[in-house]
């Protein structure tokens, strides 16, 4: 009797990075309007996904809009202050934060119902932001000290801006520890949370799931860890020629986003053939 083949699972849900997939700085890339549009018209359930905790979903929406063209509902963006205000409503409701990052981190907080304190609070968290205070960093380290528990949006030492290279949360994360001996723990890519909640969000399930995404080190594992096909664009971090240099490879590898258009409504992908 031959092997069992399972056969081909179908493609019902879509999730999607945003940077290096969709834009690059405010620049829309070629493509993605055509499939965020494709999406909407067809009905297929979809989220966009961002490490960055600087800007509320609302925020996001404008600036796709504004800056990209791109039309993206608020409602379809998942951010890593999203997954981190979700995580922590699972793990402690009605707790206590120190947060250190800007709107989009602390209206997340807020909306769970947590109390945002310097008093002996529950956790630190700690997001992205253009204007990290010292005094604030400080503060941070003493309340972990004393015992607050240390989360962090995401682990991205750096981040890009019309100037030049930021410093991120990742590099201020490390900053923290080394001063309190005490590792974050890290909510945004890579880790495969982010996914599940990003599944959660859409009520979908990872077998019936891709994620697109730019770079293997964060999108494509975290995609992969979850349980998702992935597909890789090559407008952003990871080049084509890089792939091979990692363990693990993606379900596709594509030019860009523009080469996914084909496949949005179709329930299979080539490589499921």
């Amino acid at each position: 009797m031959g092997p069992v083949t399972e056969s081909p699972r179908p493609v019902r849900t879509w999730l999607t990075d945003m940077d290096g997939v969709l834009v690059r700085e405010e620049d829309p890339i070629p493509g993605a309007k055509e499939f965020i549009a494709a999406l909407r018209e067809q009905d297929i359930p979809f989220l966009v996904l961002t490490n960055n905790s600087i800007f509320t979903p609302r925020d996001l929406r404008v600036r796709l809009l504004r800056s990209s063209g791109i039309d993206v509902p608020e409602d379809s963006i998942w951010t890593s202050a999203l997954a981190t205000a979700q995580f922590l409503d699972d793990q402690r409701p009605g707790g206590s934060a120190y947060v250190v990052g800007e709107t989009g981190l602390t209206a997340a907080v807020h909306d769970i119902g947590y109390v945002m304190t310097d008093q002996s609070p529950d956790y630190v968290v700690l997001g992205e932001t253009r204007t990290y205070s010292f005094e604030a960093i400080t503060r941070a380290i003493r309340l972990i000290n004393d015992g607050a528990r240390f989360i962090a949006t995401n682990p991205d030492p750096s981040g890009p801006s019309s100037q030049g290279m930021l410093p991120a949360t990742g590099s201020v994360a490390a900053l923290i520890s080394t001063a309190t001996g005490r590792a974050p723990y890290f909510i945004g890519k890579p880790n495969p949370l982010m996914m599940r909640s990003a599944l959660n969000r859409l009520e979908a399930h990872s077998e019936t799931t891709v994620m697109i995404g730019d770079r293997m080190d964060t999108d494509i594992i975290s995609g992969l860890e979850a349980g998702l096909r992935t597909i890789l664009v090559a407008t952003g971090a990871t080049e084509r020629h890089q792939v091979q240099n990692f363990p693990y490879r993606p379900t596709m590898v594509v030019d860009s986003i523009a080469d996914v258009v084909p496949y949005v409504g179709k329930m299979l992908l080539p490589e499921d053939a």
